[in-house]
C-alpha cells in the first residue's frame, strides 16, 4: 500500500467517524430563497430566511440554550417580517409595488430550518417589468446571496441578488431559450469564481504542470508544450468528471448528502496540494482530478439546484451551466499557465509559490474541512 493509499484510507475513516458522531450540518454560504410568481391574479411568492441568519440578526433563541423553538419563533413572527421586508423593494414598470407578508411557517434546507415567508406584491397596474432592490444582510454579511426564483407567462428564470447586484431588473414577456441558455451560463461562471474550494483544488493540480520530478527534485519544464499537455489532461479529466456527476445530480438519478460532499470537496482540496509537497501521483495528477472532479460534480449540482430549473428548458440549463463553468475554468488556466511558465525556474516559483503555496491551501483546506464537519464558521470566505 503507498503511502498517499495509506493516507486516504485514513482521513476518509476519519472523515466518516466524524460525520456520524454528530448531527452537524454541512458548511455553506448564507443564501435565502425568493420565488416570486406573476399570474392574471397579482404577483405571489415566497421567501425562505436561515433561522442563523435570523438568529444572529435580531436575535430569535430568547432563553439562549442554542435551539430555537416554534414558541420562540412564532413570537418573532412580526419582527421577523418587518426585519426582512425592510430590506426587499419591488417596483413595476417604475412604480412601486406594496409587498405583504403572509403566513409564516418552518421548512428544512440541506443546511438547517428555514422560516418561510409567504408574499403577497400588489402593483398599481400589470408590469410588463419587475425591479427588485435587495438588502437583506447586507450590513452583517457581504458574502450573503438571495437566490431567485421568477415565474412568469410559464417560464422560470433564475438571478442571484446580493451586494454585487442590489437592484436587477426583469422583464416579463416571454424569454427566448437563448436568453435562458445565456443567463445560466453566466451562473456558471460566477459560481466559479466565487467557488474557492473549486479554485484551490484546481490550482494545486496546475501548480506542478510546469516543473518536472526527478530525483526527489523539482525541475523546470523544458517546453510549454510539455506543460500545456500535462495542463490539458488535467483540465479535460476534471470537467468530464464533474460533468457526469453534475448531469447525474441534476436529473436525479444520482444524490448524495450536501455535508458529505462539501466535506470530501475540502479534502480534495487538502489532498491535491499535499501531493506537490511529497509527490505521490506526479505525472498521474489527472487521475486526480477525474477521481475527485466526480465529488466537485454533486458540489456543482446543489448550486444549480438552488438558483432553481426551467421545467421547460432542463437540458438547455444544465448544459448552459455547465458550459459556464468551463468558461470560468478556463479563464483561470489561461492567466495561470503562461505566468507559472515563466517563472518556473525560479526559486520563489518552486520553493516559495510551489511548496509554500501548497501548504497554505492544505491549510485553509484543512480549516474548510473541519468547519463543515463540525459546523462552525473560522475563514470568513
Amino acid at each position: 500500500m503507498t503511502r498517499l493509499t495509506r493516507f486516504v484510507v485514513v482521513l476518509f475513516a476519519v472523515l466518516c467517524g466524524m460525520l456520524s458522531a454528530g448531527p452537524a450540518q454541512a458548511h455553506k454560504p448564507s443564501d435565502s430563497y425568493l420565488t416570486l410568481t406573476v399570474g392574471a391574479q397579482g404577483i405571489t411568492g415566497q421567501w425562505d430566511i436561515a433561522l442563523r441568519d435570523l438568529d444572529f440578526a435580531i436575535g430569535l433563541d430568547a432563553d439562549g440554550d442554542g435551539n430555537i423553538t416554534w414558541g420562540e419563533l412564532r413570537a418573532k413572527h412580526a419582527d421577523i417580517a418587518a426585519y426582512a421586508l425592510a430590506r426587499l423593494a419591488v417596483q413595476g414598470d417604475g412604480a412601486a409595488c406594496a409587498i405583504a407578508p403572509g403566513g409564516q411557517l418552518v421548512d428544512d434546507h440541506t443546511d438547517g430550518a428555514y422560516t418561510v415567508i409567504a408574499l403577497k406584491v400588489d402593483c398599481p397596474k400589470p408590469p410588463a417589468a419587475l425591479a427588485l432592490s435587495y438588502r437583506l444582510f447586507a450590513d452583517l454579511d457581504p458574502q450573503h446571496r438571495g437566490l431567485l426564483k421568477l415565474e412568469s407567462h410559464g417560464q422560470t428564470r433564475t438571478a442571484v441578488l446580493g451586494p454585487q447586484a442590489p437592484t436587477q431588473t426583469f422583464e416579463l414577456q416571454t424569454i427566448s431559450l437563448v436568453d435562458q441558455f445565456l443567463a445560466y451560463a453566466r451562473e456558471g461562471v460566477f459560481h466559479i469564481w466565487i467557488g474557492y474550494d473549486h479554485i484551490l483544488f484546481l490550482l494545486s493540480l496546475l501548480l506542478p504542470a510546469v516543473l518536472l520530478w526527478r530525483a526527489g527534485v523539482w525541475h523546470a519544464a523544458a517546453s510549454f508544450r510539455a506543460g500545456f499537455i500535462d495542463v490539458l489532461k488535467i483540465v479535460t479529466s476534471f470537467t468530464v468528471a464533474h460533468s457526469i456527476t453534475l448531469s447525474l445530480a441534476t436529473l436525479g438519478v444520482v444524490s448524495l448528502p450536501s455535508r458529505w460532499v462539501e466535506s470530501a470537496i475540502a479534502a480534495s482540496v487538502v489532498l491535491a496540494a499535499l501531493n506537490n509537497v511529497v509527490p505521490v501521483f506526479r505525472g498521474r495528477r489527472w487521475t486526480v482530478a477525474f477521481g475527485f472532479g466526480l465529488i466537485h460534480g454533486f458540489g456543482f449540482a446543489s448550486v444549480l439546484a438552488d438558483l432553481g430549473l426551467p421545467q421547460g428548458a432542463l437540458l438547455l440549463a444544465l448544459v448552459g451551466f455547465n458550459l459556464g463553468v468551463e468558461v470560468g475554468q478556463l479563464t483561470i488556466v489561461s492567466a495561470f499557465l503562461p505566468l507559472a511558465f515563466g517563472l518556473r525556474r525560479t526559486w520563489l516559483y518552486q520553493r516559495l509559490v510551489l511548496v509554500s503555496g501548497s501548504l497554505l491551501i492544505a491549510l485553509i483546506a484543512g480549516i474548510w474541512l473541519a468547519e463543515r464537519v463540525f459546523n462552525f464558521k473560522l475563514l470568513p470566505f
